[in-house]
């Protein structure tokens, strides 16, 4: 099989996988941050649990657009595409609580998507695609970028949010309000769901919608499940707060 065939094959699956994960994920909540549970494998510390996750994406894409022909549009998508991952990789376990762990089937999960993802996505702009300057100044790599970018800082400022509704020594779960949590239970999947997007609109490639329509199958039931432990949990919970999408779902 050559490497195109593989490509074909992996996108291919990423797109029946979405369906498969967004039907399950719907009755089986995966147990990571407040849902962490037994049952899954042995627990990892969740610091150097999350960055193993994490790392694939930062790498493999990198590796990719390193052994290609380098042209200014393909450095300016491993930037965007870095961004979020070199945050999210490095600088997001820095900051987050250091937690019950994770357990190591999902580290094992996230590493194989993120290989996965990562080569489909990097070896259709640096092995496939042929994109030329211009395509830098087209309605839809502008619009893709805004949306990716709002998707960006949505995702940041959320995530700030949660960290800091506990005093240093507090315990415990809190009901946010600052930002889109005032409407939505997890505003920091819809600002991710808003960055894939985003990816697939500029790069108007079908890896980027691969990832898009994945990401909104993984995240979508995960925010329902957190809603649902959030009502379970705080009989005062807003009931008009929707899950994901302000004023939707």
């Amino acid at each position: 099989m050559t490497l195109d065939g593989l490509y074909d094959i992996l996108l291919a699956a990423q797109f029946i996988s979405a369906a498969f994960v967004f039907v399950a994920l719907y009755f089986i909540t995966v147990p990571y941050g407040r849902h962490t549970h037994t049952g899954w494998g042995p627990l990892v510390p969740s610091r150097p649990g999350w960055v193993v996750m994490e790392l694939p994406a930062v790498l493999v894409i990198a590796a990719l657009f390193a052994t290609g022909d380098i042209t200014l549009v393909g450095t300016v998508f491993l930037c965007i595409w870095q961004l979020h991952y070199l945050q999210r990789t490095f600088i997001f376990p820095l900051l987050m609580r250091s937690g019950r762990g994770t357990s190591v089937v999902i580290v094992l999960f996230s590493v194989m998507f993120n290989v996965m993802n990562g080569w489909v996505n990097g070896w259709y702009l640096y092995r496939r695609a042929a994109y030329d300057v211009s395509w830098l100044g087209d309605p839809r790599f502008i619009v893709g970028l805004m949306v990716f970018i709002a998707g960006f800082v949505i995702n940041l400022h959320s995530d700030h949010v949660l960290r800091t509704l506990r005093k240093p020594g507090e315990t415990g779960y809190k009901v946010p309000t600052g930002g889109l949590h005032r409407f939505v239970a997890s505003p920091n999947y819809f600002g991710e769901l808003l960055e894939w997007t985003g990816w697939a609109i500029l790069t108007w490639s079908l890896p980027g919608l691969a990832f898009a329509v994945f990401t909104a199958a993984n995240l979508v039931p995960r925010a329902h499940a957190h809603r649902k432990w959030y009502r379970a949990t705080f009989p005062d919970y807003p009931a008009a707060r929707k899950r994901i999408i302000p004023f939707i779902y």
